[in-house]
């Protein structure tokens, strides 16, 4: 299991003590991001940024992120020339793309076309820069983009397979009931636990999203074993937003024991 961290698992820590951390867990990588509470790199020029990681053996998997992106127009245009200029400078692998969220363009048709009109913005530039962008269907019913079937659907109509890949998170596959894995469509996969026993499928929201230990309501085990088995070799990325993971005093040694009691289960271990 090739492990990754997404700084949003540790938003406190700066950009230095966040790759010394996923250094110290064994990490192949690093996911950064442009949406916590601090600026992208610690304002760190991207070409230094990457070298940094570079030196403590990590790769940067992914940069994120550009949202909505399927609200095409052309700030958004802007917006994702600028991540994939960053992307470049940095050495990142992949920019990332959230859809609308806010319980908006939801309807049959209307929310496949407006991500289709995207994914053609979209492509040219990839193609152009020689790069990868994920795409993340969100579980939530208020999400505009909900389905792998769909957006697998999307990409293939636009011609995208060979710079668009998908997102698998195990929190959203599970609010957004299952459904069919696409391994070889998948770019990376973020894990994290629900372990509140009162909420309903319906009720979990970011704020629920903790370490994955044996009190997990998500199925992250049957998840991941079920991607390795189907060919699934990419990074596996925490990326927790419960408050309480990002107070953790010790995230390294918390994190360690969820990664080594995943990594411990029967189901992943046949795998």
């Amino acid at each position: 299991m090739q492990t990754a961290l997404n700084h949003m698992t540790v938003p406190k820590l700066g950009y230095i003590s966040f790759l010394d951390l996923a250094a110290k867990l064994g990490c192949v990588g690093v996911e950064v991001r442009n949406d916590i509470s601090r600026p992208l790199f610690d304002k760190l020029d991207p070409a230094e940024a990457g070298r940094i990681a570079s030196d403590k053996g990590l790769r940067l998997v992914g940069l994120s992120q550009v949202y909505p992106f399927n609200d095409w127009n052309p700030e958004r245009e802007d917006a994702v020339k600028s991540l994939i200029a960053t992307a470049k400078a940095s050495g990142s692998e992949t920019i990332s793309l959230i859809p609308r969220n806010d319980g908006t363009a939801l309807g049959n048709g209307e929310r496949q076309a407006n991500v289709r009109v995207a994914l053609k913005g979209v492509l040219p530039l990839l193609q152009d820069a020689e790069l990868t962008a994920l795409v993340e269907p969100l579980g939530f019913q208020r999400s505009s983009l909900r389905s792998k079937i769909e957006l697998v659907e999307m990409i293939a109509s636009v011609g995208g397979e060979d710079h668009f890949k998908i997102v698998h998170d195990t929190f959203h596959h599970t609010l957004a009931d299952g459904g069919p894995i696409f391994p070889e469509m998948t770019g990376i996969v973020h894990i994290s636990a629900v372990v509140d026993p009162k909420l309903s499928v319906s009720q979990m929201e970011d704020e629920h999203r903790v370490l994955v230990d044996e009190h997990d309501r998500l199925g992250n085990i049957e998840q991941i074993a079920s991607l390795l088995a189907a060919g699934y070799d990419g990074p596996i990325s925490y990326e927790c937003f419960s408050p309480k993971t990002h107070a953790l005093d010790d995230p390294y040694t918390e994190i360690k024991r969820s990664f080594d009691f995943i990594s411990s289960q029967p189901q992943a271990l046949a795998v």
